[in-house]
């Protein structure tokens, strides 16, 4: 399994830590981030992982070389002169791609499975991509996703309230949807997705457990006190 990484943005709402130093390597009790992101990668059987980097790229590339001992090959995409949005570092990245993959974001901690929506992919050669969704019943940030049976029927930021599920931050795709995509140009993931949608080649795959991300302060605070209570499961005797 190949896992591509989009950690190439900005990240305003965490300044001024991040003013200079990328998302990715911002701590979380006490490890950077992507320490925790790598982990879980490897516990879900990943062998290749791509970086998808731009704003300060090269310390999260220094900080990994030094640090991986998972049994991961890591490679780096960058995006060059200009940052180019997650479709366009996505598009760049082309000629590292496998032929199918788990897309996922850069502030992003998954507790499940990352292989599952590959497995679905897989098993339904007319589609695309999978999404992992959540039922944002815990109200996990504005939800973005209507679903019609197993696909994804709508896709959108801002969305109306009757909208229940969110992007749970894992897409398996296939590498041939960013085939006749210019690159180069800069452009946001999310009109992929929204196309996909419109031909209905975007499946939806249910994730029961809630995601957590580093994305903002809060965010990165829920993060440490599910790893700290995780930690602290795993000492209690059997």
């Amino acid at each position: 399994m190949q896992i591509v990484v989009l950690a190439g943005g900005l990240a305003t709402r965490m300044l001024p830590e991040t003013e200079q130093l990328p998302k990715s390597l911002l701590l979380v009790n006490g490890r950077p981030f992507v320490d925790w992101q790598l982990d879980r990668f490897a516990a879900s059987g990943a062998r290749s992982v791509v970086m998808c980097v731009g704003h300060l790229g090269d310390q999260i590339e220094t900080h990994v070389r030094r640090a991986l001992d998972r049994g991961l090959a890591v490679g780096y995409s960058y995006d060059g002169g200009q940052l180019l949005g997650t479709g366009g570092a996505l598009r760049r990245a082309l000629a590292r791609l496998e032929s199918e993959f788990v897309l996922t974001y850069g502030d992003s901690y998954l507790p499940f499975d990352y292989a599952a929506p590959l497995e679905d992919l897989r098993a339904h050669p007319e589609a695309v991509a999978t999404m992992s969704v959540y039922s944002n019943r815990s109200g996990l940030g504005e939800s973005n996703v209507a679903l019609d049976g197993q696909y994804v029927a709508l896709y959108q930021k801002g969305a109306p309230a009757a909208f229940d599920h969110i992007d749970y931050g894992a897409i398996a795709l296939r590498r041939s949807a960013l085939a006749d995509i210019e690159d180069g140009a800069s452009w946001d993931i999310e009109a992929l997705f929204r196309q996909l949608v419109r031909k209905r080649q975007l499946r939806a795959l249910l994730v029961p457990e809630r995601f957590y991300e580093i994305g903002s302060p809060a965010g990165r605070h829920d993060l440490e006190q599910h790893l700290k209570l995780r930690a602290a499961e795993q000492q209690e005797p059997a």
